[in-house]
């Protein structure tokens, strides 16, 4: 039985409803930037990116949902380093290609680093699928920068237990 959390919610942003989550860290700012930007910290626990963040665009590339995921074009619509990234993808999500929007928002307070995350929900059922992949990804996260063992999450822990309460918040 899984005693895996739910975190995400359902937000208004941009007159479209994004799945937002938080995470913290005890950690400075820099270093969670570090390990939501940098290519060899985000492959510790979802994936890499290759190109040149300078032309405004990379190629990201999934690296724990199988062999045949493709790769990704990352449009950086903004960065503010250490503070914010806004990205844009378009993506298959099931028979379809999908624009993606995704915000990272890091704010530090007394040694406490936290991270907003939030990507748009164009069709409110997505969110029943998305919501746990990403509370997956985010503790994978969290697990990473703690100096723990990533593949102690694992993912059957989240989908589809984590489901029903994102039908519920997004209305699915």
């Amino acid at each position: 039985m899984s005693t895996t959390t739910a975190t995400g919610r359902n937000e208004q942003r941009h007159g479209m409803p994004y799945l937002v989550m938080t995470r913290q860290f005890r950690a400075p700012i820099d270093d969670v930037w570090a390990a939501v930007t940098e290519s060899d910290r985000l492959a510790r626990w979802i994936g890499t990116w290759s190109g040149d963040p300078a032309e405004g665009e990379v190629t990201f590339q999934m690296r724990y949902e199988g062999d045949d995921v493709p790769p990704e074009r990352f449009v950086i619509d903004e960065c503010e380093a250490p503070h914010r990234l806004a990205i844009t993808t378009e993506a298959p999500y099931e028979a379809e290609q999908v624009t993606w929007h995704l915000e990272l928002d890091l704010a530090e307070a007394d040694g406490v680093t936290t991270l907003t995350f939030a990507q748009s929900v164009p069709d409110p059922a997505m969110a029943e699928s998305v919501g746990p992949g990403w509370d997956y990804y985010f503790d994978r996260m969290v697990v990473a920068e703690t100096g723990g063992d990533v593949t102690a999450v694992v993912f059957d822990d989240y989908y589809p237990a984590l489901s029903e309460h994102y039908k519920a918040e997004f209305g699915s």
